[in-house]
């Protein structure tokens, strides 16, 4: 075997080449034969494994068609500014008269006519170009038709009433022919005389008060509150147009406590309009 043969342990070691000029025709190769070190290993077919490695790794990944990115959030400013303008078209927008009368009540005309032209059973409401006073009623609330006789013997000329309890109700009486109102006390005793409820009130009483109140158009009325030993009620009498107008809003006492709120509005709806003036605005 010749010397230059390569033994096993050449083979992990670089082979120098020989520098002499006189070198034999068995010198080793150049230095760049260093990398070719393990020819049987890499001289075999790239592995399966491999070359599917290379492959993914020199080709980025396909985007899934189906894939679909969130917009991108909205800068803050744009969001601040989108906010403002919808809040400025807010206060721009103009905004509707409030009725005089809640949606939860309606307002009552009623024209106080005298019975002798009163055409039979009801047919007094909505009126308003005859309308001598008006007054909210809940709604929900049911009218009683008053009857002819009724009017011409008690004055009652219109009458509302809550159907879940007929006792809480209120109603308008008139009395033709008065031009001004008796002193405070002498009212309310008057108007017991043809009130036999009113009477049972006021005599079981706990507190009865009474005070005068005068309203924007100087028109003068009498306000009465009676707590009894079962009712409570609360009564507004004025005179207009050579008439008295009593308005009562009553209820048993559970239901006071219930409504008491509710009662004390319909008692404070109660006005009277004036001769030749028009009916009261839609708004409050």
């Amino acid at each position: 075997m010749g010397r230059n043969a390569a033994g096993p342990h050449d083979l992990l070691y670089p082979i120098v080449p020989n520098t002499k000029p006189h070198s034999n025709h068995l010198a080793a190769p150049p230095p760049q034969a260093a990398v070719t070190m393990f020819p049987s290993l890499l001289s075999r077919a790239p592995s399966p494994l491999l070359t599917a490695a290379s492959t993914s790794t020199a080709s980025p990944p396909a985007a899934s068609p189906q894939s679909l990115k969130p917009p991108p959030p909205r800068p803050l400013a744009t969001t601040l500014v989108a906010a403002a303008a919808a809040a400025g078209l807010l206060l721009l927008s103009p905004t509707p008269a409030p009725s005089r009368a809640d949606p939860e009540f309606t307002v009552y005309y009623g024209t106080a006519a005298s019975a002798a032209n009163y055409g039979g059973y009801g047919g007094n409401a909505s009126k308003k170009d005859t309308a001598e006073y008006v007054y909210d009623v809940p709604e929900g609330w049911k009218e009683r038709l008053v009857s002819k006789v009724e009017k011409g013997t008690n004055g009652t000329d219109s009458e509302f009433f809550n159907p879940k309890k007929r006792t809480e109700k209120e109603y308008l009486t008139f009395l033709s022919g008065i031009r001004a109102l008796a002193p405070l006390n002498a009212v309310l005793n008057n108007l017991a005389l043809s009130d036999v409820n009113l009477q049972d009130q006021i005599s079981t009483a706990d507190e009865v008060r009474s005070e005068e109140r005068t309203d924007g158009g100087g028109q003068v009325y009498y306000e009465y509150e009676v707590a009894g030993a079962g009712a409570h009620s609360l009564i507004s009498v004025t005179c207009a147009r050579n008439k008295l107008y009593a308005h009562f809003v009553t209820a048993p006492n559970a239901e006071w406590g219930r409504d008491e709120a509710m009662l004390r509005r319909l008692h404070q709806s109660f006005k009277t309009i004036q001769p030749g003036a028009p009916p009261p605005a839609t708004e409050s």
